[in-house]
């Protein structure tokens, strides 16, 4: 697809579909709220802690092996996606287990997963 059939060169306001679009829309703080989220997505070693947190409970040590990185490494990750509350921790004696804070954490991996295997499929064909 060419340079020119991408781009609209039509010059006709869409009045009521701009009026819908604007009624929808979320205001700048969740935005980036929703952005920050996708950010530590974007990162495959918070993703791969993603995905193996949808098991259950971890801790730094098995993430570590399971991904065969440092446990200082892997801590770092860790820091990251609870200050951006995708995963909670709780302490069992001198252990701390990680988990996913809650269901939507899942749910958007699993339907992004879903999307990029369709997308991936579909090419093969």
């Amino acid at each position: 697809m060419g340079k020119s059939e991408m781009e609209c060169d039509c010059n006709l306001i869409h009045n009521e579909s701009v009026e819908k679009a604007r009624a929808i829309m979320l205001d700048e703080d969740t935005i980036i709220l929703i952005s920050d989220f996708y950010k530590a997505l974007c990162d495959s070693t918070r993703a791969k802690i993603i995905n193996a947190l949808e098991i259950g409970e971890l801790c730094v040590c098995d993430i570590s092996v399971l991904l065969n990185m440092t446990k200082s490494a892997v801590s770092h990750q860790l820091k990251n996606l609870k200050q951006l509350n995708l995963i909670k921790s709780r302490k069992v004696g001198k252990e701390v287990l990680y988990s996913l804070s809650d269901k939507h954490v899942q749910m958007v991996f699993d339907i992004s997963k879903e999307h990029v295997l369709e997308s991936y499929n579909e090419e093969d064909c």
